[in-house]
């Protein structure tokens, strides 16, 4: 498995980001100003990460996705260490992730690779998305900032 930048003749691998932000639009909208990372198994992508630069010393990862039949054998955390590591190298302090209230699952993974809660926005997800979201028979509608600093 190896991870590289998306090169900018290559399509947005708009299927699998559209598994961590069901909005085309707002994808659309920060792979324009981030940078799209790949991770490929035998030339197929099976993930991918979006970091964006936030403010001079902090960097977003503004979307992350692994392909379902690769999901829990490591591929999340192998794109989630090499974004750690790109924003430490490139002098930044920290390194920033949302996610929504109902998403059990990514708030376990972040706190475990050291990321901490920093804030809440009460009702992003209903103020911001068209369609209501539900995730582990959770409505999502509140927006949790969690930040790693380096």
């Amino acid at each position: 498995m190896k991870i590289r930048p998306l090169k900018k003749q290559e399509s947005l691998p708009m299927d699998l980001l559209l598994l961590a932000d069901p909005s085309q639009e707002r994808i659309e909208k920060y792979c324009t100003i981030g940078e799209v990372f790949i991770i490929e198994d035998q030339d197929h992508v099976i993930g991918v990460i979006v970091l964006i630069k936030t403010s001079h010393d902090i960097m977003e990862i503004a979307n992350i996705a692994v392909v379902e039949a690769f999901q829990g054998i490591g591929v999340g955390k192998k794109l989630l260490i090499y974004a750690i590591k790109t924003v430490k190298d490139r002098g930044y302090k920290a390194i920033e992730v949302c996610t929504g209230n109902s998403s059990i699952d990514q708030l376990a993974f972040y706190q475990k690779n050291g990321f901490r809660i920093i804030g809440v926005i009460p009702d992003f997800f209903k103020d911001n998305y068209k369609e209501e979201i539900f995730e582990n028979g959770i409505q999502c509608r509140d927006l949790i900032r969690l930040r790693q600093a380096f």
